[in-house]
């Protein structure tokens, strides 16, 4: 845990921290049940649909991802959705984040995910994989301490708009992976058996209103669907540092670049250097 004294970083023991704080802090992930009321997630998936409806699709993948997958995202929803703006900043979210990212964390990414049912190319999942990182990487014969709390640098969010049961191919973590220091295992991405330190995959089940949260260094991937799954309406943020940069947006739509410096960047490391990098994780 941590807090700022004087603009600066520093530990904190926790104490008056709520319980899920801990639990993503030691297992890399949580569950907050019933953070929104029937209400709340019926008129809040409304203006999600509603967004759905009026918006086209980004296309910011460009030809690595089918049109139909494509077809699943909308980006930056605090932009277009105001009730996601609020969503955002339940006061459930914000208690147990704040011990973990410090007071003035903020959305560093913000995208509704509407997986409809049947769709033949998640019928497998997805990949095993990190956001982003691993922010600390270890060596294979490295292990964290155990008696020193692993930084987290990110959280991801899932807001659930409809319930999420194993057959509609809910996300599954694997407990404590976060502090590994390593990305899955590589040749290894869609194996079901894979473990870290013996634990194997724990799936996020929840119901319609249920928060689920997971630290982005953690493995996780979209596990396989199965007979009888209704698909997966869900509203995503990705919360980090203030020091971590937002991505809501490409580099390319929103940097701080004067039209001169762009027109001078040519080569891929030149535009890098820059802050213009292709969409990755969380803006693509």
């Amino acid at each position: 845990m941590l807090k700022r004294v004087y603009g600066y970083l520093t530990y904190d023991s926790g104490d008056d921290a709520p319980a899920e704080s801990a639990h993503l802090e030691k297992y890399g992930y949580c569950v907050i049940r019933e953070a929104l009321t029937k209400d709340e997630v019926q008129s809040l998936a409304k203006e999600i649909q509603a967004v759905f409806q009026s918006t086209p699709r980004d296309q910011r993948a460009g030809d690595q991802r089918p049109a139909e997958d494509d077809e699943c995202f909308r980006y930056e929803m605090l932009n277009r959705s105001a009730l996601s703006q609020s969503t955002i900043n339940h006061p459930r979210i914000r208690a147990i984040l704040t011990p973990l990212l410090g007071r003035d964390f903020h959305v560093i990414a913000n995208t509704a995910w509407h997986n409809p049912s049947g769709q033949k190319s998640q019928q497998n999942g997805q990949g095993w994989h990190v956001d982003a990182g691993p922010h600390i990487p270890l060596a294979e014969d490295m292990s964290w301490p155990v008696d020193i709390p692993h930084p987290v640098f990110a959280v991801g969010a899932h807001i659930y708009l409809q319930d999420c049961n194993l057959e509609d191919g809910p996300t599954g973590v694997i407990p404590g992976s976060h502090v590994s220091g390593r990305f899955p295992t590589p040749g290894r991405e869609m194996d079901a058996e894979l473990t870290y330190n013996d634990q194997g995959v724990e799936p996020l089940l929840a119901k319609a209103g249920d928060i689920a949260m997971f630290v982005s260094d953690i493995w996780h991937r979209r596990m396989p669907t199965l007979d009888g799954e209704q698909g997966r309406f869900f509203l995503q943020a990705h919360y980090g540092r203030r020091d971590i940069a937002q991505r809501l947006r490409t580099s390319d739509q929103s940097n701080q670049l004067s039209p001169a410096a762009i027109e001078r960047a040519k080569s891929k490391e030149e535009k890098a250097i820059i802050g213009l990098h292709r969409p990755m994780f969380y803006d693509g």
